[in-house]
């Protein structure tokens, strides 16, 4: 977890230096550190605060570069891999309900998005495909369980 933070931390750095291109060289080595730690983390929320962070991130730089469909995508695929790891039953229990939890966050960080910038096809996909289950977990879920700010800052 430290080298995920370092890795994060340094690509914040950068990212307020406008170093765009290495920012985006350490959001992308600290997403890969998230990926790779997913499941082997002791603290589950931790580890998907982590990969929705790195996703995050990566979508916050491309907004910076004036390419809101790259920010869609990688909202659209932090989103898609908590409801993937939730229904995954591999997975230890306690990964799959945090998973679950952090992602009617990432619910709501995509329809901000959307709000703004408009639809993209991933966005719409997404959505339609995950309308009637996604609005009943953000209504399910508790928004006060130790929920993490997501983005650079």
């Amino acid at each position: 977890m430290q080298h995920f933070r370092r890795t994060t931390q340094n690509a914040n750095r950068l990212f307020e230096q406008g170093e765009l291109v290495d920012a985006r060289e350490h959001y992308l080595q600290a997403l890969a550190l998230a990926q790779v730690l997913f499941e082997r983390w002791h603290d589950v929320d931790e580890a998907v605060a982590a990969l929705v962070i790195a996703h995050h991130n990566l979508a916050d730089l491309h907004l910076r570069l004036n390419q809101p469909h790259e920010s869609a995508d990688y909202l659209c695929a932090a989103h898609e891999r908590l409801l993937q790891a939730a229904g995954e039953a591999r997975l230890a229990q306690a990964l799959r309900d945090a998973a679950l939890r952090h992602s009617s966050r990432t619910y709501t960080e995509l329809l901000n998005f959307i709000a703004e910038y408009g639809q993209y096809p991933r966005t719409a996909r997404l959505l339609n495909r995950q309308a009637p289950a996604a609005s009943e977990l953000v209504a399910q879920t508790d928004n006060n369980d130790r929920t993490p700010a997501y983005g650079i800052h």
